[in-house]
């Protein structure tokens, strides 16, 4: 699955091509990737002359801001425009967009396709059909509609993600490590890679009982966790998924894991052998001599 990397890079790849893309027509071709409103008509008629001008990340969601344009011939349409709500997107397993200049035959995965006054298609792929979308207008809530949504812990670089932060939420946990940061309520973002990553980063063992890390563990945990997902937000994400960047294509960051599905290879710093077992029923990955 995407994890906050591979997300934060579609942000900036859909902020930086749907510059002024204004919403012509909608095509479904999945009806059940539409996750709300219920009544399918209404997706489509409620994203019509939609301009698309803003695109945040929550988590592991995508949300797109919109204004209602009537008169797209103006020079600055948002001068003409009310808020139409929210298009939210959450990829899950294979999800995808990809942006066509001359729209072509839509391939068998193809699950909705957003197209302007052009003809460019904004189309959203999905091998296995997980992923949702959603339309909020613009008087209901998202975090109310979408409950994963509104349930999720800060982001990984916001300041209420701090050691203290850690301290507070884990003190009672007999949980994993592990399992407590794959938990979206208490951090958003991380999945089983990054989670892998970190922990190694920060030479925590990922069975140990949440409750027994110390301050000091903590601080180096909360750094590693900003420091792994900043290296991967740069070089794109990771190739171990269905991931496509807007373009296409995969990212590269899974050429620099350390630990993340390098089982019975060399640890890069005690040459050890990486192990794998499975935590919370992910497979887990880790230095048994680095991670205490």
């Amino acid at each position: 699955m995407p994890e906050l990397p591979e997300v934060e890079t579609v942000r900036r790849g859909l902020e930086q091509k749907l510059n002024n893309f204004i919403i012509k027509k909608v095509e479904i071709c999945r009806d059940s990737t539409v996750a709300f409103p219920t009544n399918k008509q209404e997706f489509i008629n409620g994203l019509r002359n939609s301009l698309i001008y803003k695109w945040d990340r929550r988590g592991k969601y995508l949300i797109a801001k919109l204004k209602e344009v009537q008169n797209d011939n103006s020079q600055f349409p948002l001068k003409n425009s009310q808020n139409n709500g929210f298009l939210v997107v959450h990829l899950r397993m294979t999800g995808y967009f990809k942006f066509l200049e001359n729209s072509t035959q839509p391939c068998k995965h193809t699950r909705i396709r957003f197209f302007d006054k052009n003809n460019n298609e904004l189309r959203y792929i999905d091998v296995r059909s997980f992923g949702k979308i959603w339309w909020i207008k613009e008087e209901l809530s998202p975090n109310k509609i979408i409950k994963g949504l509104g349930s999720l812990g800060p982001e990984p670089f916001s300041r209420e993600f701090d050691a203290d932060y850690l301290k507070k939420v884990i003190s009672k946990r007999t949980k994993s490590i592990k399992a407590v940061l794959l938990d979206q309520t208490i951090v958003a973002g991380i999945g089983n890679i990054y989670a892998d990553e970190s922990l190694y980063s920060a030479g925590i063992s990922p069975f140990r009982e949440a409750r027994t890390i110390k301050k000091n563990e903590l601080i180096n945990l909360k750094e590693s966790i900003v420091d792994v997902l900043k290296k991967s937000i740069g070089s794109g994400g990771t190739t171990f998924s269905d991931f496509r960047n807007l373009e296409g294509e995969h990212g590269n960051f899974g050429l620099k894991t350390n630990v993340y599905r390098r089982t019975g290879k060399e640890c890069l710093k005690c040459r050890n052998l990486i192990e794998k077992k499975k935590i919370a029923g992910r497979s887990t990955h880790w230095c048994p001599n680095c991670q205490k």
